[in-house]
């Protein structure tokens, strides 16, 4: 685990950081207090009256770069811990930066002064951590308000950070713009840079988001899986309706059919909140389902709604700090509703967020690609960029192949993709065309496995 720096405390006079129960290697300074400090404050420091020539200040200068701060926002996944170690890594490596930190527990970190000093991990560790699921250093839903936005630039530059890299979705990226725009205008020497991350794979500018490829690989071996204990139930139970994550698209319900390879399997539909639901047809498509495979799977997603609005009351449970409302559970909805309708019995699944740690179903593609991004941040934050967030971009079909690129953080914060039209069949069923399949099965990593029925 890593060594937390809490109550960060500051000195004067010497410019040079203590950290109240600190280990000894986060003191910056030589332990003299009268130590000297040259060129850049937050350059290493040097015993008393040691003279430097100038090529070697000079070149101090050109390695130093003060601190890194990383910070993990949003939903935990199967692999943001890639992306910690792939910046971590890399960033130490390059010897640019005196200490990487990372934030305890997001933006609460940043504004209670509470952080992890990375630096200090032992040899291998990151080895370890990068294929922990879940967050390492923690994370939070918390929206940085424009009052708070003045205490959070004084933590950060007390700290020394001059580059922060927050590692997130649409959200993570609206806190890490407003924070760049708010040093740019203030004269702060602070840049951010943002790393992909979010299993609704919903941001723009990126082919797709690290964490996406194991949480649909998840749903397609759950769906599978679990249709076939309906299948087998029959006449018992024959419906199943499984709820997927994903806010307000639909790329992860889609991808339970990922394991689709003929009509009798499993999901029979799919709802996805890009198309709204009609219960009564609804009810109808199972009742067919059922006549005519004996059993019948629905997907639904967390935020399907009808001509109305959200199915059921219609009154959302809670509301973030972003102002993302959550609603009952529509899969629950529906499956009573079945079973009131139809008469039979229903079953309804919610996998929450073990969609998006269950270490067993991580994809080695989503992993390498989500440590390949955040090993790039890195880079950039020693070329001194700020502003962007690193995106994947496919380069090839067949075989699969992706690399990266840069988008500014402004065409991304807050923002959502939804699914392409050219994704889901015209029908009623909303099931996925092929190409959907084209699009989603590279990044799910090894094939899926097959199952066999009696015949």
């Amino acid at each position: 685990m890593a060594q937390r720096v809490t109550e960060v405390k500051f000195s004067t006079g010497c410019s040079h950081t203590t950290m109240k129960r600190a280990p000894e290697s986060l003191v910056h300074s030589a332990g003299h207090p009268q130590c000297k400090v040259l060129g850049n404050p937050h350059m290493r420091r040097f015993r008393p009256g040691v003279q430097l020539n100038e090529r070697v200040i000079n070149t101090m200068a050109k390695r130093n770069l003060g601190n890194l701060l990383l910070v993990q926002s949003g939903g935990p996944t199967h692999v943001i811990n890639q992306s910690l170690a792939g910046v971590v890594e890399e960033a130490m490596r390059a010897g640019r930066f005196d200490r990487v930190y990372g934030a305890d527990h997001g933006m609460h970190g940043v504004m209670e002064r509470k952080f992890f000093d990375l630096t200090a991990q032992p040899k291998g560790a990151w080895s370890a951590i990068a294929r922990t699921p879940s967050a390492a250093l923690g994370t939070a839903r918390r929206k940085l308000s424009p009052e708070e936005m003045p205490q959070a630039m004084e933590n950060l530059a007390d700290l020394g950070v001059t580059c922060l890299i927050g590692i997130g979705g649409n959200d993570s990226a609206e806190n890490a713009y407003e924070l760049g725009q708010f040093a740019a205008t203030h004269g702060r020497n602070i840049n951010v840079i943002g790393v992909p991350k979010t299993v609704d794979n919903d941001l723009t500018e990126t082919d797709h988001c690290p964490g996406y490829g194991s949480a649909a690989r998840f749903l397609a071996l759950s769906t599978m899986s679990t249709a076939r204990d309906a299948e087998a139930m029959g006449r018992e139970r024959p419906i199943t309706i499984i709820e997927a994550m994903g806010r307000n698209s639909g790329w992860l319900p889609l991808a339970a059919a990922l394991g689709k390879r003929e009509d009798r399997d499993a999901p029979h539909i799919v709802c996805t909140p890009e198309r709204s639901i009609n219960e009564s047809r609804f009810l109808g498509m199972l009742e067919e389902a059922i006549c005519k495979w004996g059993f019948a799977v629905a997907v639904v997603s967390e935020n399907v709604k009808g001509p109305n609005g959200p199915l059921g009351s219609g009154k959302a449970e809670y509301v973030d700090e972003f102002g993302h409302a959550y609603y009952p559970s529509p899969a629950e909805y529906l499956a009573k509703l079945a079973a009131r309708r139809l008469k039979h019995r229903v079953r309804f699944e919610k996998p929450g967020t073990i969609a998006r740690s269950m270490v067993a179903t991580t994809s080695k593609v989503d992993a390498a690609e989500a440590y390949m991004v955040g090993r790039e941040a890195a880079r950039h934050a020693v070329k001194g960029r700020t502003g962007v967030m690193v995106t994947l971009v496919r380069t090839s079909e067949k075989p699969y192949r992706c690399d990266t690129g840069l988008a500014p953080l402004e065409a991304i914060a807050g923002k959502e993709r939804l699914l392409p039209e050219g994704f889901v069949q015209d029908d009623e069923t909303g099931l996925p065309t092929q190409a959907f399949y084209d699009y989603a099965m590279p990044l799910i990593g090894a094939p899926l496995p097959r199952f066999a029925r009696l015949r």
